[in-house]
């Protein structure tokens, strides 16, 4: 199956700076796709050169199979966008801005329009200029959504936006999720967590990994281990490269082991301390992933 997003070595500067550095990276058909990664990681930008808002310095994105420098009306009226910058005509009412996209899609479905301003409670008559920030995301969604678009690109749409506002945009969204490849970068994990089938990790501009959720948050666990007698934490090669951030007190242990398994893991820690008593295997949701990889990455720089 052809995956709905690819980008082969992609590259991006701004001057000297090197945003983007090598990309590599795929989004399969029919996901929910994560994107996450500091401030600076390339998030933005990754997604302005699939959407042909910014060219690369070298290598290549495809959008739907599509070199993304090469996408038309055709392949267009197949793509949803919406990003928390996002610029609408704002002298238009809600009414209006969907009646004026309408002619641009040749799949725009006019009962789903009308069941989204419902669900998002969208006032139809009020100018966008002056609707709060969760009514412009959510009618900047609804656009999106209304003509059932193969893929849904998503950039920080969450930013600043209470719960409730939240809750009703991923409510739309995984309304989509059946029909709609599904892109979101954001900030807010929690949120990402609750509905992601994929996450992709992006630091200084390189992919660190991307797998589906479950394999994630499998392999992740915080560990704790007590032993009778005063830790002494290994040195050098000793110590596992994929046992994140040690902590050790006088009878107890703790770390992030990245690659967790309930068999061998034990047979590790035995191996490296003597007069174990208790071992303690913690699930990690996506933030405490996230602060651990962030929190090592930055100690290795």
């Amino acid at each position: 199956m052809t995956p709905a997003l690819r980008l082969i070595d992609l590259c991006k500067n701004f001057g000297a700076a090197a945003v983007l550095d090598g990309l590599n990276l795929e989004v399969p058909e029919s996901s929910v796709f994560g994107l996450i990664g500091p401030n600076g990681a390339g998030k933005t930008t990754t997604i302005k050169i699939l959407m042909n808002i910014l060219q690369a310095s070298s290598g290549r994105a495809e959008v739907l199979g599509v070199d993304s420098r090469q996408l038309g009306p055709d392949a267009l009226a197949e793509i949803g966008y919406v990003s928390e910058n996002q610029d609408l005509p704002d002298w238009m009412t809600v009414e209006y801005f969907l009646a004026y996209l309408k002619p641009f899609y040749p799949t725009w479905d006019d009962a789903r329009a009308a069941q989204l301003v419902r669900q998002f409670e969208l006032p139809r008559d009020r100018k966008l200029r002056h609707l709060s920030r969760g009514m412009w995301m959510k009618a900047a969604l609804a656009s999106s959504l209304a003509y059932r678009p193969r893929l849904l690109v998503m950039d920080e749409p969450f930013s600043g936006l209470d719960p409730l506002v939240r809750e009703d945009l991923i409510e739309g969204i995984l309304e989509s999720a059946e029909e709609t490849t599904i892109l979101v970068s954001s900030h807010d994990l929690a949120e990402i967590e609750s509905f992601a089938s994929h996450i992709g990790y992006l630091d200084r501009g390189r992919l660190q990994f991307s797998e589906e959720m479950a394999s994630l948050t499998s392999r992740f666990r915080e560990i704790e281990v007590t032993v009778d007698s005063p830790v002494r934490l290994p040195e050098g090669n000793q110590w596992p490269a994929h046992w994140l951030r040690p902590e050790a007190m006088p009878a107890v242990v703790r770390f992030v082991d990245t690659r967790f398994d309930a068999e061998r893991t034990p047979l590790e820690i035995h191996r490296l301390f003597q007069e174990v008593r208790h071992i303690v295997a913690n699930p990690m949701p996506l933030r405490a992933i996230f602060v651990t990889l962030a929190r090592s990455r930055s100690k290795a720089a």
